[in-house]
């Protein structure tokens, strides 16, 4: 089950976040700023999934835009991937360019 789904930029400043379990705002700041700060200080040539907490994080970057997603312990890892990888291409086609 997907539990969060973020769109970050570089600099680490969140650019879409979306919550499919309730997390109050004051911690979903400071989830977001420890997630954004393990997804940016791995290099490319790391596995994109992270175990954090009680939760998996599979990220995804797109230029200089990281997309994460949140999912628990039972969800397929490579779906979520590839779930990522379309969502980013309907953006692209829809925008033309993103």
């Amino acid at each position: 089950m997907i539990k969060f789904f973020l769109m970050v930029n570089k600099q680490g400043q969140t650019r879409l976040s979306r919550y499919y379990e309730h997390v109050e705002i004051n911690k979903r700041a400071m989830l977001e700023a420890e997630i954004i700060k393990n997804c940016l200080s791995r290099s490319k040539d790391q596995c994109s999934f992270i175990e954090y907490k009680d939760f998996k994080l599979v990220y995804r970057q797109y230029a200089a835009l990281f997309v994460v997603v949140g999912i628990n312990e039972t969800e397929n890892e490579m779906a979520v991937y590839e779930l990522i990888h379309n969502f980013v291409e309907v953006l692209d086609k829809y925008f033309s360019r993103v």
